[in-house]
């Protein structure tokens, strides 16, 4: 399982901090993830081994986590710092018509937004304090996806 995670686990992270994820994106991740799982460790499908009982976690909700905890850094720095400045920033004017693509933007509002932070300043004044937002990425990684499975 150590050597599972030392050699595979990065290769399938490999740029997740910016990764724009969507549902369809998330299953994709998780269902690879449970593939190479599966093969490594000659673990047949009708076997029905649960992921609690192989000790693992799907991989979305890791990037999640992994990606709150950078934007935590991110906020706890200087406001004149360009990643806090790229974060906060809202764009002005009107967008072309249609639904929205789906940016690394789009998908941190939403989940700030299912948080119940209305605001950045808001989660701001969360990360200054890490313990409390470490306490607010574990249950933001564990709500959003119904719960540990």
């Amino acid at each position: 399982m150590r050597l599972y995670k030392a050699l595979v686990i990065p290769v399938l992270l490999y740029g997740y901090k910016i990764w724009k994820m969507n549902k369809g994106d998330e299953k994709l991740i998780d269902v690879s993830h449970n593939k190479c799982f599966r093969r490594i460790f000659r673990i047949k499908f009708e076997d029905h081994v649960r992921t609690e009982r192989a000790n693992m976690r799907p991989l979305s909700r890791e990037i999640q986590n992994r990606r709150w905890k950078l934007i935590g850094y991110i906020l706890r720095q200087d406001r004149n710092n360009h990643c806090n400045v790229a974060l906060t920033w809202a764009p002005e004017g009107k967008r072309k018509r249609g639904r929205p693509n789906t940016t690394l933007r789009r998908t941190v509002e939403k989940e700030r937004e299912e948080t119940g932070w209305r605001s950045w300043n808001e989660a701001r004044i969360i990360a200054s304090d890490r313990n409390r937002w470490k306490n607010s990425v574990k249950a933001l990684c564990t709500t959003r996806h119904g719960g540990d499975r």
